[in-house]
């Protein structure tokens, strides 16, 4: 692919693979979504060919994958299409493709772990990974990764380096995903569909001690439900945990999401949550995640701080309380809550991911109206337990009107 800047013409090269003999090619999103012009060229294509014109179909970011079709006049060779879930580690693997504009390459190696998510929270949510050792370089984005039965079981996307060069970690996106995206790119809207609940959960690290707190040990804490959004609409609360989907228990927030994510936007799910020791049933419609969660964020300003002394506890932190003045100019309505000063460094409060600013509304379900309630609360714990925070949390927006509810939890340590 080429495009202009200024007089300047920069090419760039990746892989793909037919899927299609009328021409359809599989490849990934980065390896086109900068380009004004595509030329692909096949194998069989003479050397000093430029190659024939390709026309971008459809693009999803959050799979890196995108089609591309090549005009035709005779049935083109395709690949055969493997099942992702099917391998497993150690199974012997080929990647093939045009690293450093060495066509036609191929690497060997074996499949290193699955189900590898390289980066945390929503811009990984739809990434998980084969890893494998076979050599991956800059220019074999885009290519197969295939397996010993010439089944085609990723597409190579990534690599994890020091140098941008090889250095035996690479990253395929898993074939049953890969087909699952490539049947919506190519149906009329050109679009992946994917559902939602509207909600945004603790990612599954972070949310064993939450869950603690609440006497079980898997399921799926609800961090934020979506104004409006169908969980709200069902009468879902931030700080339910999710137990169920359709009456399948849920490990973590990656089982929810694979599920949710391919029900049909309309249709109805039963979710079992635990609320304050109790088990409810909600009716959930799901929602289209592109409407329920537009990338609208942008970076807004802290809370300012205000002039109060702080009062230090042993948590590791300092509060203050919340005057009528910084309510209005933090834009907070309700009267509860104090607000976090400063956190020091590798403490209780950091740990928990508490941060200045933060304001504290209740811990362990109590609620804090004061500084003093928090004194009580404290002198209530024993070394050891399981302490669940619940503050808001100013959001990257910068309205003032934007808080976001937040649950953090860790375990006291033992003195």
């Amino acid at each position: 692919g080429g495009g202009d800047q200024g007089d300047q013409v920069r090419e760039s090269l990746g892989s793909g693979f037919i899927v299609d003999p009328r021409g359809y090619i599989i490849t990934n999103n980065h390896v086109v979504e900068k380009a004004d012009k595509i030329f692909v060229k096949l194998s069989t294509d003479p050397e000093g060919f430029q190659g024939r014109p390709g026309k971008v179909i459809g693009v999803d970011k959050d799979t890196d994958l995108a089609v591309v079709k090549i005009t035709t006049t005779e049935p083109l060779p395709t690949v055969k299409m493997g099942n992702s879930d099917g391998g497993q580690v150690g199974d012997w693997v080929i990647a093939i493709g045009s690293p450093f504009a060495l066509t036609q390459t191929v690497t060997a190696g074996i499949v290193s772990a699955k189900n590898r998510t390289i980066e945390k929270g929503a811009a990984g949510q739809f990434q998980h990974f084969i890893q494998t050792d076979a050599a991956i370089n800059p220019g074999n984005s885009g290519g197969p990764l295939v397996n010993m039965a010439d089944q085609v079981i990723g597409v190579n996307t990534a690599i994890l380096t020091q140098s941008a060069g090889y250095e035996g970690i690479g990253f395929a996106m898993p074939s049953n995903t890969v087909v699952a995206v490539y049947n919506d790119l190519i149906s009329p809207s050109h679009k992946v569909t994917r559902g939602s609940i509207g909600i945004q959960f603790t990612p599954s690290d972070d949310a064993r001690d939450l869950l603690k707190a609440n006497g079980v040990t898997q399921g799926v804490f609800v961090q934020t439900v979506v104004a409006g959004g169908p969980s709200d609409k069902a009468g879902m609360k931030d700080g339910d945990i999710i137990l169920s989907l359709n009456g399948k228990p849920l490990m973590n927030g990656d089982d929810l999401v694979d599920t949710v994510t391919a029900t049909p936007i309309g249709q109805a799910v039963e979710l079992t949550v635990l609320r304050d020791g109790k088990r409810l049933n909600l009716h959930v419609i799901v929602g289209n995640l592109a409407q329920l969660f537009p990338d609208t964020f942008g970076n807004g300003a802290e809370p300012e701080s205000a002039k109060e002394s702080a009062t230090a506890l042993d948590f590791g932190m300092s509060i203050k309380p919340v005057t009528a003045g910084m309510r209005d100019s933090m834009g907070l309505n309700d009267s509860g809550g104090v607000v976090i000063d400063s956190v020091e460094p590798a403490s209780f409060a950091e740990d928990c991911g508490l941060v200045s600013g933060d304001v504290l509304v209740a811990i362990n379900r109590q609620a804090v109206n004061s500084v003093d309630d928090v004194k009580r609360i404290r002198g209530t714990l024993k070394s050891g337990a399981a302490v669940e925070f619940k503050v808001l949390r100013k959001t990257r927006s910068g309205r003032s009107s934007d808080w976001q509810t937040l649950f953090r939890a860790g375990t006291l340590p033992m003195k």
